[in-house]
């Protein structure tokens, strides 16, 4: 595995490579002394999911559903869409910072409402948060501003979502970063197959299969972060941030190299097992990846083995398999194509119509949790190619596909 020091080495020359691409394409930057009247009436609009900061030369939204961890409804998500566009064009917004409010940047989509919908009969509902995330994610990954993501605390499934595809994301000490949905029946989605699929050699399909997490370290060592500091330097990072006037990347990140910590992934990291990952996880099915595990924990008392089979044989055996076949498609297809396709297993997973496994993961998990869900299929020989097939098939004319606009909105390659 690299170090520590030439990962973080690639993850800034990655940077930068955006910064000059951000640089080649934002439009120019003027300082003004007022906001447009529609600006000041989005920021002071507080009765709100999402709160607007105005600075000196960018706005901070921050993400406001805190009991429940900024968990991601359709209301929240429209407002942050429109807020994101407002500013695009807007020459006195230099650059955007994201934030959460309370004890967690964001746990993601809100599954139990999801969830309820579901049981209520109303699919498209159920669907359209799903809709709403997806096409934010490709709306910051197109995004002709630098963006900031502080991430501390909390921050899965959708959460990584909104913040990943932006140019700056802040990892901390206290950072628990997963990706957990094959444990309540559904498969990393809102671009993860996109980014797990990036990661150093089989991490992705680690992360993705067990639903374990990484912490603030780990994120900037394997990429998933291009910074890193201690959570005690939050609140002066965001001043820092608050009084840059600037839209351009390279001071931002100048600016956020003062607050930079340096710190190794401890000796329990997963980081320090890759090639016990990688020799694992290279295979082509969840069985093969199994009895793999199995043969090397045959060999050794090192219980790391048996703690990710635990793992796995939690885990829906349906969501193992669409969810390895979904990153390893990740791998070479772009993120809208990524996009598109997460949005057609996840709108079969909604439908219940293959399997209700989602349903059934979300009341485990968040609804009775007792922790004892009742999968259907009950194991990976129960799972049909078939089945697996339907998950990544076109959806029918009565179900509209996720719209992008990738000829208006030009994706970085």
């Amino acid at each position: 595995m690299q170090s520590l020091a030439r990962r973080q080495s690639s993850v800034r020359h990655c940077s930068r490579f955006f910064l000059n691409e951000f640089q080649r394409r934002t439009r120019s930057f003027t300082s003004r002394s007022s906001s447009a009247l529609s600006d000041q009436l989005l920021i002071n609009d507080t009765d709100s999911f999402v709160l607007v900061e105005g600075n000196a030369s960018s706005r901070t939204v921050v993400l406001n559903r805190p009991s429940v961890l900024n968990a991601l409804n359709v209301p929240l998500m429209s407002r942050l869409h429109k807020l994101y566009e407002s500013w695009e064009d807007n020459p006195d917004i230099g650059f955007v910072v994201m934030k959460g409010n309370g004890n967690g940047f964001c746990a993601g989509a809100d599954i139990v409402s999801v969830h309820d919908m579901i049981k209520k009969g109303n699919i498209d509902g159920s669907k359209e948060i799903f809709r709403r995330v997806y096409s934010f994610a490709y709306l910051l990954h197109t995004y002709l501003k630098p963006n900031v993501a502080i991430l501390d605390r909390v921050t899965m499934g959708g959460g990584a979502a909104i913040s990943i595809p932006g140019t700056f994301r802040i990892a901390t000490d206290k950072t628990v970063y997963a990706t957990p949905e094959t444990l309540i029946g559904l498969h990393p989605d809102a671009g993860a197959s996109f980014h797990l699929s990036h990661l150093p050699g089989y991490l992705g399909e680690y992360l993705g299969l067990t639903g374990d997490r990484l912490n603030g370290v780990e994120m900037i060592s394997c990429g998933l972060a291009t910074d890193y500091s201690h959570s005690a330097n939050v609140r002066e990072i965001e001043e820092c941030l608050k009084n840059l006037i600037t839209d351009d990347p390279s001071v931002i990140e100048t600016s956020l190299e003062k607050y930079s910590d340096f710190d190794y992934p401890d000796n329990n990291s997963v980081l320090k097992r890759m090639e016990m990952v990688d020799k694992c996880f290279s295979h082509d099915t969840v069985e093969e990846i199994i009895e793999a595990l199995e043969s090397e924990a045959a060999k050794t008392n090192d219980g790391w083995y048996n703690s990710t089979l635990k793992k796995l044989k939690y885990a829906s055996p349906l969501s193992l398999k669409i969810s390895l076949r979904s990153i390893r498609e990740g791998r070479f297809q772009t993120l809208d194509q990524c996009l598109i396709r997460e949005f057609r297993m996840t709108s079969r997973a909604m439908s219940c119509q293959i399997s209700g496994d989602f349903c059934e993961g979300v009341r485990a998990q968040m609804v009775d949790k007792d922790f004892a869900p009742k999968w259907d299929p009950p194991s990976l020989e129960h799972v049909s190619t078939d089945m697996v097939d339907q998950y990544f098939s076109p959806l029918s004319p009565l179900e509209p596909e996720l719209d992008l606009p990738t000829k208006q909105r030009e994706a970085f390659t």
